[in-house]
């Protein structure tokens, strides 16, 4: 990756498109919210592709997350809570929770963090019938 210093923050060409970052949120992404979204991304894809293996039924899947920072210490992330919000049919919290702990083994984000920034995992199940 090549980044470009450009006014209030930095650009990198990217396969998928131009990204902007900056402190400033007029100028683009928050180096802050690009790591949140990074870790979220990936422990989704990967409970996600746990699901879809294991032929769970998610009719929809919402992630919310909370971020803790510390203003002492430039405003360092201490903790992300994050609060999966899974619908479908005959979902099992007991298994969901199980491959949400895979998923958090294989995501090498939060492996990446994980010394560093406390990350908290919930989830809710949403019935549907059929």
């Amino acid at each position: 990756m090549q980044f470009q210093y450009k006014e209030a923050g930095v650009r990198v060409d990217l396969p998928y498109g131009m990204l902007d970052i900056s402190s400033d949120e007029d100028y683009g992404y928050r180096p802050y919210q690009l790591m949140v979204a990074s870790i979220v991304g990936c422990s989704t894809s990967v409970f996600m592709k746990i699901l879809e293996k294991q032929r769970v039924n998610v009719e929809d899947f919402v992630v919310r997350t909370e971020v803790e920072r510390n203003e002492a210490e430039a405003d360092r992330i201490e903790k992300i809570r994050i609060h999966y919000v899974i619908k479908g049919k005959n979902l099992s919290d007991e298994k969901l929770y199980k491959n949400l702990e895979i998923a958090r083994k294989n995501c090498s984000m939060v492996r990446s963090v994980e010394d560093s920034i406390e990350i908290v995992e919930t989830l809710e199940t949403i019935q549907i019938s059929m």
